[in-house]
């Protein structure tokens, strides 16, 4: 049930990040959207989502080990073990790469709203300068 969840939000994750890495209005729409997001209860709402998918990652990862550790143990390969530890490594793989992601969206969101601030105090540095110079040239 899970996956059928986790490849819509990887590709929409994906294309998020797609859209943030180029300049275009689409780009000022989303990051409109994730600073809306970061104000009042999102940030809870994204920790605790976080949180959940990473406690399903380590749920995961804990049932992979143990299947394999119930293959090295055991003499013979049951099918049944080799479709769990497939399924179960599926699943760790797809939630990892989600949470990189978001992590990833959370980066760029910061460094490009960084990157707009630094601009501005740059403008503001050059147009008090200019000031300076006209008013003592």
């Amino acid at each position: 049930m899970i996956l059928f969840i986790m490849y819509p939000l990887i590709f929409i994750e994906m294309l998020v990040i797609l859209i943030l890495l180029f300049r275009s209005p689409l780009r000022k729409l989303v990051m409109a959207g994730i600073n809306r997001f970061k104000l009042g209860r999102g940030p809870v709402v994204a920790q605790t989502l976080t949180g959940t998918l990473t406690v399903l990652l380590v749920t995961n990862l804990y049932g992979l080990f143990d299947v394999h550790k119930r293959l090295t143990d055991g003499g013979a390969i049951n099918p049944t073990d080799q479709v769990l530890m497939a399924f179960h490594l599926l699943e760790a793989t797809l939630l990892g790469i989600t949470l990189f992601l978001a992590l990833i969206i959370d980066r760029l969101h910061y460094y490009i709203n960084e990157l707009r601030r630094v601009r501005m105090k740059s403008q503001d540095y050059h147009l008090h300068a200019q000031n300076e110079e006209d008013v003592h040239g």
